[in-house]
């Protein structure tokens, strides 16, 4: 019998403690490289794309079989933030809010997630936060329930 093989997609996205514009463009780059490299080295997820907004970030990821979503993420957001504090990019605390979005993504849908995350800032400039949150919500028959900042 061959070697058991997985190949799911997650679609995850989270944003910044009560939506503060925290990510500011002068390092925006550096936290996107940062989460990568923390993602495929010690995690062990292949990144597909991140990209996002000064309030949110949304990531495209392969899911190491051996690991939890919900670990995942809280790893990538607890290391993350500790990484933006410790480097001191911001004058005021960083921190992501607890909760996150994540769904599977088909493979053959894949690159069309891609196109849609990395164009995350042209979207945003007539579409808010909880709108998009809205619209994948009911793209993926999620319940949405607005919950406090």
């Amino acid at each position: 019998m061959p070697a058991s093989l997985t190949k799911i997609w997650i679609h995850a996205f989270f944003s910044t403690k009560d939506r503060m514009p925290l990510i500011d463009a002068a390092f925006e780059s550096e936290l996107h490289t940062h989460i990568r490299q923390h993602l495929e080295n010690d995690l062990h997820c292949f990144l597909q794309t991140i990209n996002g907004t000064p309030d949110h970030l949304h990531m495209l990821f392969l899911l190491n079989p051996n690991c939890a979503v919900k670990d995942i993420l809280k790893n990538i957001k607890g290391e993350s933030s500790h990484w933006v504090n410790s480097n001191d990019f911001i004058d005021s605390k960083f921190a992501w809010q607890k909760a996150y979005t994540a769904v599977s993504v088909a493979n053959s849908l894949a690159k069309e997630v891609e196109r849609y995350i990395d164009r995350q800032k042209e979207y945003h400039q007539s579409l808010t936060f909880l709108e998009e949150h809205q619209r994948i919500f009911r793209l993926h028959e999620l319940q949405f329930r607005l919950s406090p900042p």
